[in-house]
């Protein structure tokens, strides 16, 4: 009988052993693409002559540096073909521009050459309407027993527009994002609303309300669905790449990542109640 228990314990043993055995995982490589980060963000209340253009490129799923760029030439044009020119801070793959001329329906041209590459794109700098106010209902939610903060605002009537939302909550370190379109409420008043369920008295909510173009709501529509589909847990990729505005002149295979935007916008502080 002790014979057996004490074999049973090594077959046990054995086992658990056996599971602890490291397995190498092959994940697939590609050469790393150019990410071009050109939000032209032009903030209510400023005038908007400070912007920044950041370079990095794509690398290994393990990697936790992210490569930057760095010698590259970097500018932007209007339609009356004034250039603005963006410098790097100390290779550190950021360019800034000091003397940005932000103007609202103006067309822009973006220009990167990198690597024997020439990137760009072409957009308009939309307008967003201001923040009138901001109102925090405590029986919001799915439940009606959530804290919920609406940023209200009037729609400009007979256009079209399309809007970015921003919540950042002092509870949360990730921030939240979503579009919207007013082919339902054109004209009228609307809001956005905040979508977290665990606010409390004391969390701070920083809101922004960005302006954007319509090609620009198509691809954050498809980047926030596939954020917010991630069923299949942190290891789940993407089922496709995002292509943005940005073309590759030189080598139209090997295009970017990134998008280049121009947008107006606004931003509101609120403390809960």
């Amino acid at each position: 009988m002790k014979k057996a228990i004490v074999l049973l314990a090594l077959c046990i043993s054995f086992f658990f052993t056996s599971c602890e055995e490291v397995v190498d995982v092959n994940l697939d490589t590609a050469p790393p693409k150019l990410v071009i980060e050109a939000a032209i963000n032009w903030q209510k209340g400023t005038t908007g002559k400070q912007q920044v253009v950041k370079l990095t490129t794509t690398t290994g799923y393990f990697q936790e540096v992210i490569p930057t760029v760095s010698n590259a030439v970097i500018y932007i044009k209007n339609s009356q073909n004034v250039q603005f020119n963006f410098n790097e801070i100390q290779k550190t793959g950021r360019y800034i521009c000091t003397n940005f001329i932000p103007k609202i329906n103006e067309t822009y041209t973006l220009t990167v050459i990198s690597g024997g590459n020439t990137y760009t794109a072409t957009e308009t700098l939309k307008s967003v309407a201001p923040i009138t106010r901001i109102e925090q209902n405590n029986e919001g939610g799915f439940t009606g027993k959530d804290i919920e903060v609406r940023a209200y605002y009037n729609d400009p009537p007979d256009e079209d527009n399309f809007y970015l939302y921003k919540y950042v909550y002092s509870n949360k370190v990730t921030s939240n994002f979503y579009v919207d379109e007013d082919k339902f409420y054109q004209g009228n008043e609307f809001f956005s609303v905040s979508e977290d369920d665990e606010l409390k008295p004391g969390d701070e909510l920083e809101i922004t309300h960005y302006g954007i173009s319509k090609q620009y709501y198509n691809y954050m529509s498809i980047l926030v669905s596939i954020a917010s589909s991630n069923v299949g847990g942190p290891f789940q990729s993407p089922p496709a790449t995002v292509r943005g505005n940005i073309i590759n002149t030189t080598d139209k295979a090997n295009y970017p990542l990134g998008y280049f935007s121009l947008n107006e916008s606004e931003t509101k502080k609120y403390k809960i109640q």
